[in-house]
């Protein structure tokens, strides 16, 4: 990820901020502004940071080389630190300094090395990312005295830790693999519906095809519905993790038979979806989504209320998905689903999450592309980077892939 530069944006890019402009402005920090909190010591490790981990408008997080198998997931709370919580909670420690297997099932916690010491007016807010959402790594963020997962209160100072929990598959881990992404913000950034409805005037924020526009769903955010109907009944429209499958190591990319872990489902003439508890899915959205440079989004699970399953990780997209240099026309967002505790029905074209947008405080020095290495540009319906996609394996019918 080398390519820091956004040249068809410089033409048309306002005049730099000055300072009491920026001392106003409320966003999401871009690229340029995460490299200075790293070279400040706002951002410190134990290794030096890599400019590979600063992405577009978030910063990879990095293990350690040790984990916590726990009895129970926490949070310390208040008043009590994460080492504190875990002298009651550890049941045993892992050297993580050669390759070390996680267990589906079974809670870890590892220490992060990138501590933090955030100006008074940052917070920071946590995802997985994309490969470890797909992989159905439950992944969260805790920090000293954390009340809520994922979330970093402004001026904090300390440490911090990822709780793993693989669901689906066992993991192969290593000291500096980087399972979720953390994002600097300043104020409130979330835009308003008013507001995105201006942006997709402006920008088109979603496409049907490569070249027809649509109507974009905006209450509380972008709406984005499911897609589970082809134009072929033999097209694969989810795919289905299998029980018992292999190791997976998560430091490898293009190397696992994908059939091995995965079964794939058909499209349906009826364009339904039986979701059955404990089984995890990968579906896509029907609606191609584009993220403008100076806009980061986030995706969260629409209100339980209208349904027993949700969209299992809230995934971050940084400036620049499914944008490019304004030709490309929106990408597709990979959906990890799981039900509760009843089978359901889900529907082509049904409604299942939201995008948030947020403001970026500046353009990014670099943008979301294949140019800094980014997986998942043009993605369709996609698994995660592990597996070799020549191998993803032949659709069947629902019926055929329900006991994989």
């Amino acid at each position: 990820m080398t390519d820091q530069v956004f040249p068809e944006l410089e033409a048309e890019a306002p005049p730099r901020r000055d300072a009491d402009a920026q001392s106003q402005a409320r966003g999401v920090l871009p690229s340029q502004d995460i490299r200075k909190l790293i070279a400040e010591g706002a951002i410190s490790a134990s290794e030096p940071v890599e400019d590979r981990q600063v992405q577009p408008a978030s910063l990879d997080l990095r293990l350690g080389d040790t984990a916590y198998r726990l009895q129970a997931s926490f949070l310390p709370g208040p008043g009590a630190t994460v080492q504190d919580k875990l002298q009651h909670l550890s049941m045993t420690r892992l050297d993580l300094s050669r390759p070390t297997v996680l267990e589906r099932g079974c809670v870890y916690l590892v220490p992060i090395l990138e501590e933090l010491r955030l100006p008074r007016e940052l917070s920071a807010k946590a995802n997985p990312k994309s490969t470890t959402g797909r992989l159905d790594v439950f992944t969260r963020l805790i920090a000293d005295y954390g009340t809520e997962f994922e979330h970093v209160p402004k001026g904090y100072c300390g440490p911090l830790y990822a709780e793993i929990v693989p669901r689906t598959f066992s993991v192969i881990v290593h000291p500096g693999l980087s399972l979720s992404q953390l994002r600097f913000i300043k104020g409130r950034a979330p835009s308003s519906d008013a507001q995105l409805t201006r942006l997709d005037r402006e920008e088109r924020l979603i496409y049907l095809d490569e070249t027809t526009p649509g109507e974009a769903l905006i209450r509380d955010g972008l709406q984005l519905s499911v897609s589970l109907q082809g134009e072929r009944e033999t097209e694969v429209v989810a795919y289905k993790g299998r029980k018992n499958a292999p190791l997976i190591d998560l430091r490898q990319v293009d190397r696992y038979d994908a059939a091995e872990f995965w079964a794939s489902i058909c499209s349906r003439p009826d364009g339904r979806l039986i979701l059955n508890p404990g089984d995890f899915y990968i579906l896509a959205s029907r609606e191609r989504v584009r993220v403008p440079p100076r806009f980061a989004a986030e995706m969260v699970p629409i209100d339980p209320s209208v349904g027993e399953f949700r969209i299992h990780y809230a995934g971050f997209f940084d400036p620049g998905f499914g944008y490019g240099k304004s030709d490309i026309p929106g990408t597709r967002a990979v959906l990890e689903v799981r039900a509760h505790e009843v089978p359901f029905v889900i529907e082509h074209g049904q409604v299942v999450g939201r995008l948030v947008y947020s403001h970026v405080l500046d353009v990014p020095d670099k943008i979301y592309g294949v140019s800094i290495g980014s997986s998942y540009q043009r993605q369709e319906l996609a698994l995660s980077k592990q597996f070799r996609r020549s191998t993803y394996p032949a659709g069947q019918p629902e019926s055929a892939a329900e006991n994989p």
